[in-house]
């Protein structure tokens, strides 16, 4: 059996949580923690699950704090209605994160990515979690943005480029453009390079959405749904981009 923490502050969100992973028969919950306090008293006097589930944003604090504070060989699936914590989150043994609401396909998904690390006899340690972590990094799927006191959930795929302006980093769709919370930079190290470029200092993006590509004098990009004509890509950029678009 998979022994197993939910630690979750919101007692309806737990108890949602507790009964789809109730439908996995390998999965044992062993305890349900609600607050940073409880969760560095429960993970100092007992043994540490295999896997936790863990909302970030608590009453008393983030859920960080525990980790941060407790050595821990268990993985972690991050689970929340907040993005802005992506790259800190797979820095802590995390190896999914995923957005509320959650998704029956995308627990399954979260569940047996953690299957796929563990080997036959169960002996993982805090090395080799790292090591497995950074090898099966995890992407951004989703992308959590407000539009005035509402809250959309974008889909990453439908994003054309993410582009920096006036300070602020902002996503393109077919619908509109919408700002966000992350920084190009920690873009980079959530988006699936498969798809996503960073082409300048301003612009990641999206291979799905490439129109042309011009070579001459310099290379520069069109796209669709972009915020401007052309998008140039930096002379140091050029190699990688060439060799990004065959990869």
């Amino acid at each position: 059996m998979i022994k197993t923490v939910i630690i979750e502050d919101e007692k309806p969100a737990s108890r949602k949580l507790e009964r789809m992973l109730s439908e996995f028969a390998d999965i044992e919950l062993v305890a349900k923690i609600e607050s940073v306090e409880e969760g560095l008293e429960w993970f100092s006097a007992n043994e540490h699950p295999q896997l936790i589930f863990s909302d970030i944003v608590l009453g008393d604090g983030l859920s960080f704090d525990i980790f941060e504070k407790v050595r821990t060989k268990a993985f972690i699936i991050y689970t929340t209605a907040f993005d802005q914590y992506t790259l800190k989150a797979f820095k802590l043994n995390s190896i999914d994160y995923l957005l509320k609401p959650i998704l029956d396909e995308d627990l399954a998904a979260a569940v047996e990515k953690f299957k796929s690390f563990i080997p036959s006899d169960n002996s993982v340690n805090s090395q080799e979690i790292k090591q497995l972590i950074k090898k099966e990094k995890s992407t951004l799927s989703r992308i959590l943005v407000k539009i005035g006191y509402n809250l959309k959930i974008v889909q990453t795929p439908e994003v054309s480029c993410f582009f920096s302006e006036n300070k602020i980093v902002y996503l393109q769709t077919q619908e509109r453009t919408y700002p966000s919370d992350f920084t190009l930079d920690e873009l980079e190290e959530v988006l699936d390079e498969k798809k996503f470029f960073r082409v300048n200092r301003q612009f990641i993006i999206n291979s799905d959405y490439i129109k042309n590509i011009h070579t001459s004098p310099t290379y520069k990009v069109e796209l669709e749904f972009q915020p401007q004509e052309e998008i140039t890509v930096s002379r140091e950029r050029v190699k990688d981009f060439k060799d990004w678009l065959v990869s």
